[in-house]
C-alpha cells in the first residue's frame, strides 16, 4: 500500500481556487508561481526506512530548496517522523508519498516508480558504481534512493537498481550523512537538469493542483472560507 502523506490530490475547482486566492497577498501568489515554474518530478528522492528524525527532516528541507516536488517514504521497520524545528515547514510544500503496510514496502515502491517511468538509482560507494559527475541526466526520470547512515540501502534496492551512483570522496571517512549526501546529489543533478532541453517542468495541470493545496495550507480556517463560498453561490442562485 502506498499513500499520500501531508498532501491530497483532488480535482481542482478553479472558481473556488480563485476565491480562496483572493485572501492571499499578490506577493504570495507571485511566489507560488515563481516556485512552481522551477518545480520538477523528473527527479524524485526515496528514503528507505530512515529512523533519525533530525536527518529525515533535513532531507525534506533540501528537497524543497532544490525544487523536488515528490519524496517517497518507505516504512518497513521504522515510522517516518518529521521534526518541525528542522524541516522548517518544508513538508507542507512537498508531495510526501508513504509506502507502508506491505510485507516488502521497498519492492512495492520500486515497482510503482518503474511503472511511472523512473530509473531506480541506488546511492552506494560499493557496487558497480559511477561517479556523480558521470551520471547521465538525459536517460530519463530518476528516483534517487537513500538509505540509513548505519547500514545503507537494503539488498532489495541494491539487487533491483538500474544504476549505482557515488559521491567522490578523498578522506578517511567513507560517507557523508544522509542530509549532506542528498544536498550534494540534488545540487549537482538539478544544476545539470536546468541546463538541458529536457521537459523537466510540471505540467499546467500539476501546477494547478499543487497551487490549490498550497493556497489552502496558507489560509487559516480555510473550511469556513470554503463554506462561505458555497453559501454565496446558493444565495446567488436564489436571486
Amino acid at each position: 500500500m502506498y499513500s499520500l502523506f501531508l498532501f491530497n490530490v483532488e480535482m481542482v475547482n478553479n472558481e473556488l481556487l480563485n476565491y480562496l486566492s483572493g485572501f492571499l497577498t499578490q506577493q504570495r501568489l507571485e511566489i507560488f508561481q515563481k516556485i512552481l515554474d522551477k518545480r520538477t518530478r523528473y527527479l524524485t528522492v526515496v528514503l528507505e526506512d530512515i529512523f533519525q528524525p533530525h536527518n529525515a527532516s533535513a532531507v525534506l528541507r533540501t528537497c524543497d530548496c532544490f525544487g523536488i516536488q515528490d519524496v517517497h517514504i518507505i516504512e518497513n521497520r521504522n515510522t517516518y517522523e518529521v521534526n518541525p524545528d528542522i524541516a522548517l515547514g518544508s513538508s507542507k510544500w512537498l508531495n510526501l508519498i508513504r509506502h507502508k503496510g506491505r510485507h516488502n514496502n521497498t519492492k512495492e515502491c520500486i515497482s510503482k516508480l518503474r511503472s511511472d517511468g523512473y530509473r531506480i538509482i541506488a546511492t552506494t560507494p560499493h557496487r558497480n558504481d559511477l561517479d556523480l559527475d558521470d551520471f547521465d541526466i538525459h536517460k530519463g526520470k530518476a528516483a534517487i534512493f537513500m538509505g540509513t547512515e548505519l547500514t545503507g540501502l537494503t539488498y532489495n534496492v541494491l539487487d533491483n537498481a538500474d544504476e549505482y551512483v557515488k559521491i567522490p570522496m578523498h578522506g578517511f571517512t567513507e560517507s557523508f550523512n544522509i542530509s549532506v549526501s542528498t544536498a550534494i546529489i540534488l545540487h549537482h543533478l538539478t544544476h545539470k537538469l536546468h541546463r538541458t532541453e529536457l521537459d523537466w517542468h510540471l505540467s499546467d495541470e500539476e501546477k494547478l493542483t499543487i497551487r490549490d493545496v498550497w493556497t489552502r495550507r496558507s489560509l487559516k480556517k480555510v473550511e469556513l472560507l470554503e463554506k462561505r463560498y458555497y453559501e454565496n453561490i446558493q444565495n446567488d442562485d436564489k436571486v
